[in-house]
């Protein structure tokens, strides 16, 4: 049996024991839209629109939308999804709680931390059944590491591994483990004393926040800490102007979403000025250019209670897919384009690049949220059957006969 949004909606909003008025005069939204997605009249509806209801009903947009949780390659019992959570949730860290001790030595420093620059390269290449595979071990081999050679350059490596397993988690649609996975990364980046590590954890639990619906907190934690670190102009490091502009990055998504596009933008025009002295950087675990920072801005055009689809298509005019260097953050600037090329008319277009993002990465597509909505809106406008659309619905779990 297909389970659709609308029946989602239906048992949250009955288990929150609201009418469909009350509901719709929460999330903002017509009750007429609500009363044909619980009928089956409607299959979905815009993803601002799916936001707005999912914080209605407290709830995150990924249960509602029925996102995928799973990675897709089953792995034996020291890996996997469930492997990342223990590992995560470390039991043996809590006070009071005896250790069970280590069953093996420790891996040697060196051969460790090539083993997390490893994973982190997997991660931006969306191979995250690998990495689900790898990461619970490479966590656990890593606080052993630090127990042995608690040096300040091993708990920037762990502050990394710590990192990638919450960027995994929120991925996979468990942003509460991936809010654990933060707070360790920021107490492994203390014991390093590195501030520039600890930036960077602030701007990973903004993107948690974010997935969240906490836009305030996300937003608000980002920019604090992006004034607490601004670098001299003219004289900061490419890592401080990277770490700075990732933070302001990570400030104008939750800004957009509510509605402070103008505040948005702002964040972003001094997080270009700061990609133009930086140069590109890759440190920290993610990348840092211009194009970096213009391909959100497709993003931000789009978010928010009003999407802005024209102004999306004109920002994207300024954007060089070939310079992006990250394969994950190529497929994601291209998810947001195809919804701006759906909203404006162009369906074929949008569909065109969703089919080239599988191509790409026919893993990681099966987690975006937002491919599946615009799927799903495609779906119902379509004037004739399209037998590329229902198939592409079809692997991503939407049911194609809607």
């Amino acid at each position: 049996m297909n389970i659709t949004i609308g029946d989602r909606i239906r048992s949250l909003r009955e288990f929150r024991d609201l009418t469909q008025e009350q509901l719709a005069d929460r999330a903002g939204v017509h009750v007429d839209t609500i009363r044909k997605l619980e009928q089956g009249v409607r299959q979905s509806a815009r993803i601002t629109t799916l936001r707005s209801l999912a914080r209605a009903l407290d709830v995150q947009l990924e249960r509602l939308v029925g996102q995928a949780t799973v990675t897709q390659q089953l792995t034996d019992d020291d890996g996997g999804l469930l492997a990342l959570r223990d590992a995560i949730q470390d039991i043996g860290a809590l006070p009071g709680v005896p250790s069970g001790g280590d069953l093996e030595d420790p891996p040697h420093e060196q051969e460790w931390g090539d083993s997390v620059r490893h994973a982190t390269s997997r991660y931006w290449a969306g191979e995250y059944s690998e990495l689900a595979g790898t990461l619970p071990l490479l966590l656990r081999d890593g606080r052993a590491v630090a127990r042995e050679t608690p040096t300040e350059r091993v708990w920037q490596q762990l502050a990394l591994a710590y990192q990638l397993a919450a960027c995994l988690a929120t991925q996979a649609g468990q942003p509460d483990w991936a809010y654990t996975a933060v707070e360790k990364q920021l107490a492994a980046a203390a014991r390093a004393s590195d501030a520039l590590m600890e930036g960077m954890g602030v701007s990973t639990l903004s993107w948690v926040l974010l997935r969240q619906g906490r836009w305030e907190q996300a937003q608000d934690i980002a920019v604090r800490k992006a004034e607490a670190l601004e670098p001299s102009f003219m004289k900061g490091t490419p890592a401080q102007l990277a770490v700075y502009g990732n933070l302001l990055v990570a400030a104008a998504t939750p800004a957009a979403r509510r509605d402070d596009h103008d505040d948005a933008i702002a964040f972003l025009t001094a997080a270009e000025a700061a990609a133009v002295r930086s140069g590109p950087v890759k440190a920290y675990g993610t990348a840092f250019s211009v194009v970096d920072v213009r391909t959100q801005k497709v993003n931000i055009a789009l978010a928010g209670g009003e999407p802005r689809p024209g102004d999306a298509l004109r920002f994207a005019d300024e954007v060089s897919v070939g310079d992006i260097s990250r394969p994950v953050h190529s497929a994601s600037y291209r998810v947001d384009l195809s919804q701006a090329q759906y909203q404006t008319g162009d369906s074929e277009g949008a569909l065109t690049t969703l089919l080239e993002v599988e191509e790409d990465q026919p893993e990681w597509i099966r987690f975006q949220a937002l491919a599946a909505a615009t799927v799903r809106e495609m779906l119902e406008t379509e004037r004739r059957r399209n037998t590329p659309l229902r198939s592409l619905a079809a692997r991503l779990g939407v049911d194609p006969t809607l």
